[in-house]
């Protein structure tokens, strides 16, 4: 039987859309991941087997093909855990096969089936509603583990779930209502407390007025001089006199 999902291949900040498609059949038992993998997603195998065992699920003990597509693109880290493992079930029959394509999957998985965090959640939120355009998709809501929650809040409007374990993504793709977990506050756009301010600085009003012309005038600065001339400690404290950024600005940033 095939099963199908979709994921998400970060390249630098870049996100391209990737169809994780699983097909097993009868012959000896295997378990393959093709799509130009990295080792990370080849070890996937075993995280993957261990976690659909330990979450209560039975795992096929049949020829299992796992194709990342496109094949061309080179695929890393660990976020493919969960696509795969929810497309094996999907494949073996243990959860329904057509709720799958409503979800793009990410997220690394123990071997006890809990879900751990990702890197890239926040680029993935964001480049979603364009992936699915250029694929002539539907909207896709994102499923991410808990513990990527606040990443995943930061953009009002995008539409993902959070899902602390194996076993939750299985009862949302059912129908049913995961456990609750607490909730992730968005990532805060207010300006960090800092220990350094500009004020501090004596003399230097040369170098002070170019920080503030730059500031105001959202102008490009270069600071030259021989070391221990101050270009560290004034730049440390250009921040220190710019406005907080909106909560849109400290995304894009």
């Amino acid at each position: 039987m095939l099963a199908t999902t979709y994921s998400i291949s970060l390249i630098g900040l870049e996100s391209h859309l990737v169809r994780v498609e699983v097909d097993i059949s009868s012959g000896l038992p295997a378990f393959r991941i093709v799509g130009l993998p990295d080792a990370s997603v080849q070890e996937s195998r075993e995280r993957v087997r261990s976690a659909i065992r330990n979450a209560g699920f039975k795992f096929p003990i049949r020829r299992i093909t796992v194709n990342l597509s496109p094949a061309d693109l080179r695929k890393e880290g660990p976020s493919f855990d969960l696509p795969i493992a929810l497309s094996v079930l999907a494949a073996s029959g243990q959860v329904p096969p057509e709720k799958l394509r409503e979800f793009v999957a990410a997220g690394e998985l123990a071997l006890d089936g809990t879900t751990r965090r990702v890197r890239g959640v926040l680029s993935m939120v964001c480049d979603l509603p364009a992936l699915a355009c250029r694929a002539e998709i539907e909207p896709l809501c994102l499923m991410v583990p808990a513990a990527n929650g606040a990443e995943a809040a930061a953009v009002p409007a995008s539409s993902s779930t959070l899902v602390s374990c194996l076993q939750d993504a299985a009862d949302l793709l059912r129908g049913e209502a995961p456990k609750a977990h607490p909730g992730s506050a968005p990532i805060a756009a207010d300006a960090p407390t800092r220990d350094i301010d500009l004020s501090d600085v004596r003399g230097q009003r040369s170098a002070r007025r170019a920080l503030e012309i730059s500031a105001a005038g959202d102008h490009h600065l270069l600071l030259a001089g021989p070391p221990g001339s101050g270009k560290t400690m004034l730049a440390e404290r250009l921040a220190t006199i710019l406005p907080p950024l909106s909560a849109s600005e400290s995304i894009e940033v």
